[in-house]
């Protein structure tokens, strides 16, 4: 099989335009006209909606407030540390209006993990939230940041953003938007995303304005966004509809297309800050909520939770799930749930400013297993371990050529160079694509393990036990699991210290397994944590050049799983 090509793209894209300009201030062949009472964003509690005039004020009057105040200006990098928030749109572009640079953080973070980020992006202000303020100023103190550049979204000791708000609005213009070059969106960063890549530890993905710009405009004319191709209670996205904002904004995945995509399309984006299943549901039947975009363990809910019986769910028309693959007896399960969705998959990466595959228009259900087909623009081909390009229906590697492909990772050329390759992203997914260009993810040839939808870097965890002095050597690998999809597995080798205490009381063994889960669980996010247990061995295998043979440890993990589940 030589190179699989998605359909051609057959639109105008800009290329001079920032993604705030793009969004806020122009049209598009491919976007519908929003009706005038439709908001573009609904906060869940209250709520109060936001339409586009309030949006465009919001975001002009915190950039001039953020320039008056903290002079913000080109190239400045702003790290967004909140969960989702009714101005989190604005705040991304109110960055981008002072051509400055976004990166979004995980609100979970612990300080330390919080703390490597600035450094590797160099953050000049961080907007917080009351909830994570703590870390955020723990974080800017380790970075030498002042604790004045943290602000807040919400009330609190800081500044906030509806104070600078309201400082720009009523002042002077302090700057000066720049219209980009032609062609410069497809060079200047939008933002900085972290990833864990296909090894190593998380690293920050430089995206391009344009980047989100052309996926959001791929995803519109696969979904056949604005054309009149069907009735339209039968049309897939529609604007005037509602979407769930329950994905956190800050993942590749909640930030371009429950943000972006959902906006673009003419839909209202319920901002949901934190994820609590029966209130989630509750938010469903409130807002009559009609678009979910979810991760695996958030299906499994809908599948198994009890509380499902009490709720009317007869809203909900689409559901997508992305992250992470999703088997197909879930689905089964899902549509006799939700019987009156349109179901799939989406398949893509930070690397790839999202979408790569999505589940087509013509189809009420996807193809059971599958993330979905290429969306257009994109050209893939799948390398077999030896080289050669696999044929239909045959594993390998899955590399793309995609116009919304991210520039490279920050300060990171080596990892550049792995990953990104001769005009191919290499994605570290083992598919297989079938004749009818549905894509299938068979496995993880990369190690980064993928927990709750998130990425959990082995290398990462591995670092972090050898700060326990129990600790000799180790290697962390995935265990399967129904509701997360992975946990992580610590094999340890212990310290000789260790060893001569358990040999003089074998209740020690116990003991250090929690001592070592518990330092993982103080200094990483909770998604993070030795979920899958923690295992002492006398060796951990490496080949000769040293290199961890995890997939050795894999396969030993997965006959304990297997043991424990006969106990």
């Amino acid at each position: 099989m030589s190179e699989i090509y998605g359909p051609s793209l057959e639109t105008s894209v800009p290329d001079d335009l920032t993604l705030a300009q793009f969004i806020l201030d122009s049209s598009h062949p491919l976007r519908p006209i929003r009706p005038s009472h439709v908001p573009w964003f609904i906060e869940d509690a209250g709520g109060r909606g936001v339409g586009h005039e309030e949006v465009r004020a919001r975001t002009y009057g915190l950039a001039n407030g953020l320039s008056l105040r903290f002079c913000v200006k080109e190239n400045d990098l702003v790290v967004i540390f909140s969960p989702n928030h009714i101005d989190y749109a604005a705040a991304i572009w109110a960055t981008h209006r002072l051509g400055g640079v976004v990166s979004c953080a995980n609100p979970a973070n612990h300080i330390n993990e919080l703390l490597y980020q600035l450094k590797v992006v160099r953050a000049s202000l961080i907007i917080a939230h009351s909830s994570s303020l703590h870390t955020a100023l723990g974080a800017a103190q380790a970075a030498g940041l002042p604790s004045e550049r943290v602000i807040t979204f919400d009330e609190s000791n800081q500044i906030s953003v509806g104070a600078l708000i309201q400082q720009g609005l009523r002042s002077e213009p302090n700057f000066v938007e720049r219209r980009l070059r032609k062609g410069e969106a497809k060079t200047k960063v939008a933002f900085l995303s972290f990833s864990s890549g296909t090894t190593g530890k998380p690293k920050a993905v430089a995206i391009s304005h344009f980047a989100p710009i052309i996926n959001m405009i791929q995803m519109a004319e696969q979904q056949k966004v604005n054309k009149n191709y069907a009735p339209w209670e039968e049309q897939r996205f529609r604007p005037g509809d509602v979407v769930a904002g329950v994905l956190p904004f800050f993942h590749i995945y909640g930030l371009v297309v429950g943000i972006h995509f959902m906006t673009f399309c003419g839909i209202s984006v319920v901002v949901i800050p934190k994820f609590n299943f029966t209130e989630f549901l509750e938010s469903i039947v409130r807002h009559r909520i009609n678009y979910l975009l979810l991760v695996p363990p958030q299906i499994v809910l809908f599948c198994k939770h009890p509380a499902m019986k009490n709720y009317n769910l007869n809203s909900v028309r689409f559901l997508m799930c992305g992250a992470a693959p999703l088997s197909t007896s879930l689905v089964d399960q899902l549509v006799k749930v939700l019987p009156n969705a349109q179901i799939g998959q989406g398949y893509g990466m930070t690397e790839s400013a999202a979408t790569i595959a999505m589940f087509s228009v013509d189809e009420k259900l996807g193809v059971p297993g599958s993330a979905g087909r290429l969306v257009p623009g994109v050209v893939a081909k799948v390398v077999k371990a030896d080289g050669t390009l696999a044929g239909f229906n045959e594993p390998g590697e899955l590399q793309v050529k995609i116009p919304s492909v991210a520039l490279g990772y920050l300060d990171n050329e080596e990892a550049t160079k792995e990953t990104f390759v001769n005009g191919w992203l290499r994605t570290g997914d083992e598919v297989i694509i079938r004749e009818d260009h549905e894509v299938f993810i068979v496995d993880r040839l990369k190690e980064i393990m993928k927990v709750k939808g998130f990425q959990v870097a082995p290398a990462e965890l591995e670092g972090c036990l050898f700060g326990h002095p129990d600790v000799s050597d180790t290697c962390v690998v995935p265990i399967s699991d129904s509701y997360s999809g992975e946990l992580p597995m610590a094999f340890v080798v212990l310290h000789p210290n260790a060893v001569k205490r358990i040999a003089l009381d074998p209740a020690e063994v116990e003991r250090v397994k929690v001592s070592i889960t518990k330092h993982v669980a103080d200094n990483k996010a909770a998604y993070k944590h030795l979920t899958g247990g923690v295992e002492f061995v006398d060796v951990i295998p490496k080949n000769p050049s040293g290199k961890l043979l995890r997939r050795v440890l894999r396969d030993r993990a997965r006959d304990l799983v297997r043991l424990r589940s006969k106990l």
